[in-house]
């Protein structure tokens, strides 16, 4: 699944790619975009702008149209010059957005809808995000207030809450917790002060670190390259995601994985650097 750092990487290089561009041409096979396309034409418009909130990609086009589209599991912006070869199937595109240098192409994007302003400020699903870990001026204080306020969610499950905490998923999670020390399946609840204020921390410090300039610009789904433990070596690029059986890069201790909360996604973590102890301390 894309995580925030992936749509806030593929809004700036669509931005850098579209801003000021005139739409030339407009395709769809979602029967939504092509009914306004009918009514309110695409060609013609000017990309103003285009940014992202959390795992929520936009697009702003002149004449008061943004299109918004979130990746779920299975989406990915491209982004192509003029008569290059697309690197997925033609069937996976959903939208097309032709300008004079560039085209930008989303394939296989489950949810994608036009909004004028007004609508999409009454957005419930864009209304309900949470403080997103990449923003600029990030709410930290709301950030810990909101995963305060679902004492009863594991922490691996909270951090995934988009409208608690925006941008976090599967593979920051796990790397989340292990840097702060936490076991992932403890309950919110459980948490001290400042072990909370350690994971919004260590999600600020990871997102932000792979969005950096030299952290790539390519928009494709990014699985590959993500890093945590700040190691130069590829192969000792992430702390616990994917090593289960694997010692720990702290202890030695083998990480383990189990399937968590409802959507059952797969946590890892080491059970001696993240031990399973609920805090008596007040809070």
């Amino acid at each position: 699944m894309p995580e925030g750092d992936t749509i806030y990487r593929a809004a700036r290089t669509l931005n850098r790619a579209l801003a000021g561009q005139v739409v030339t041409g407009f395709e769809t096979q979602l029967p939504q975009l092509s009914r306004v396309d009918v009514d309110q034409p695409l060609k013609g418009r000017t990309v103003d702008h285009v940014d992202s909130n959390g795992k929520w990609l936009r697009i702003y086009f002149s004449g008061d149209l943004i299109l918004i589209t979130h990746m779920l599991m299975s989406g990915s912006w491209h982004i192509y010059r003029p008569g290059e070869r697309w690197q997925r199937p033609r069937l996976q595109m959903r939208v097309a957005i032709y300008t004079g240098p560039f085209t930008a192409v989303v394939f296989q994007v489950p949810i994608a809808e036009f909004h004028s302003s007004a609508s999409f400020s009454r957005h419930r699903s864009v209304l309900s995000v949470g403080p997103d870990v990449l923003a600029t001026e990030f709410n930290a204080a709301l950030a810990v207030e909101n995963i305060r306020s679902r004492p009863d969610l594991e922490v691996g499950e909270a951090l995934l809450r988009q409208h608690l905490l925006a941008g976090i998923g599967n593979v920051f999670k796990s790397e989340i917790c292990f840097a702060s020390s936490v076991n992932p399946f403890r309950l919110v609840g459980s948490l001290s002060d400042s072990e909370i204020g350690a994971l919004i921390d260590s999600a600020r410090k990871f997102l932000v670190a792979n969005i950096a300039e030299e952290s790539g610009d390519r928009i494709l789904t990014y699985t590959g390259m993500r890093r945590t433990t700040g190691r130069s070596d590829p192969s000792a690029r992430l702390w616990v995601y994917k090593r289960s059986g694997e010692p720990c890069r702290r202890c030695s201790a083998p990480i383990v994985s189990q399937k968590q909360g409802e959507g059952a996604r797969v946590t890892f973590w080491c059970p001696n650097c993240q031990k399973m102890e609920r805090v008596s301390s007040s809070k």
